[in-house]
């Protein structure tokens, strides 16, 4: 009898419905991943397997595995503090944000939404073991190897085709989810300035891949001005997280955050539109350190912008893109 009465609600429903619901395609978020604690060990682990990973280091193995061993000896402590400084009571503000746009994303479907990481757990190695049809989308709208270029490497490894949906850097509802979050963080007066920073990579990464991801950084930099009628000569787009001793993309944001007040710029807003999530290099390295370096260059009032997570605008366009 109990399990008649479980079966009941789906024997009411017509047989075409039910065989769509039981083979409902999985869409699996994907994010880059974050330490599963603020402590120093699992620091120590996250960086092992992300910074082992040849498509965000390409270093010749012999070259880098003496290196990387330094790094995992010396860095973890310090990243470890860094982490302390912005952990919630939730837990990582990634996954935490992760989380929120999966839930509206699966609320707006009204189906299954999970999300993965490329490094760490829940893992998108082990995701990819699902015998159904999956709907990948990475989290990262602006292109390059280190980022979707992993993922899609992963996904092709797995055997697993045509399942990769890619969001675009000036989609609409992404640059409207960046423009309402400027205009309620700026609210009610606006900043002398805007610094649009991205995450950096090594220079010859970019020319390798023929420039795409600064033309993407670009084009939603673009965007967004044109979305806010912010005049051009108020904002400078920039790249930060730079990393080792090779030229990286530029211009440096944290040389940005330097120099503005020296050109007179009193009142900043930062927006990082390369993460869809605040984590780490939102909160810590541009809001707690990025902050202190335009502040101790002269700098008076400055703004962090949150990230778009589960901004309904944001959502509606991830919904769009798998349902497409």
């Amino acid at each position: 009898m109990y399990c008649l009465a479980v079966l009941k609600p789906f024997l009411t429903w017509p047989l075409p419905e039910l065989i769509g619901r039981v083979s409902a395609v999985r869409v699996l978020l994907v994010n880059l991943g974050t330490t599963a604690a603020p402590t120093e060990e699992a620091v120590r682990a996250f960086l092992e397997e992300f910074l082992s990973d040849p498509m965000v280091v390409d270093y010749p193995r012999w070259l880098w595995r003496p290196i990387l061993a330094k790094i995992l000896r010396t860095r973890p402590a310090r990243v470890a503090e860094q982490y302390q400084a912005i952990w919630t009571e939730e837990g990582s503000p990634l996954e935490t944000g992760t989380r929120r746009i999966c839930d509206g994303l699966a609320e707006k479907l009204e189906s299954e939404v999970r999300f993965v990481y490329r490094y760490g757990n829940p893992s998108l190695r082990e995701a990819l073991a699902f015998s159904g049809e999956l709907r990948i989308v990475p989290l990262f709208p602006q292109r390059t190897g280190a980022t979707t270029g992993t993922i899609e490497a992963l996904v092709r490894d797995a055997g697993v085709t045509n399942s990769i949906w890619q969001i675009a850097p000036d989609a609409p509802g992404y640059i409207e989810a960046l423009a309402d979050g400027f205009l309620r963080a700026a609210s009610p007066s606006a900043p002398e300035h805007l610094v649009v920073s991205f995450h950096g990579i090594p220079v010859r990464y970019d020319r390798r891949e023929g420039r795409r991801y600064r033309r993407d950084c670009e084009t939603t930099h673009r965007a967004l001005l044109s979305r806010l009628g912010w005049a051009d000569a108020r904002a400078t787009l920039s790249y930060q997280s730079r990393f080792g001793p090779e030229p990286w993309v530029g211009p440096n944001t944290a040389a940005v955050l330097r120099a503005l007040p020296q050109n007179g710029v009193k009142s900043l807003a930062v927006m990082t539109p390369g993460f869809v999530t605040d984590g780490l290099e939102t909160l810590e390295e541009i809001g707690i350190r990025g902050k202190k370096v335009f502040e101790e260059a002269g700098g008076e009032h400055f703004l962090l912008v949150p990230c778009v997570e589960n901004h309904p605008a944001f959502v509606d366009a991830l919904a769009d893109l798998v349902s497409d």
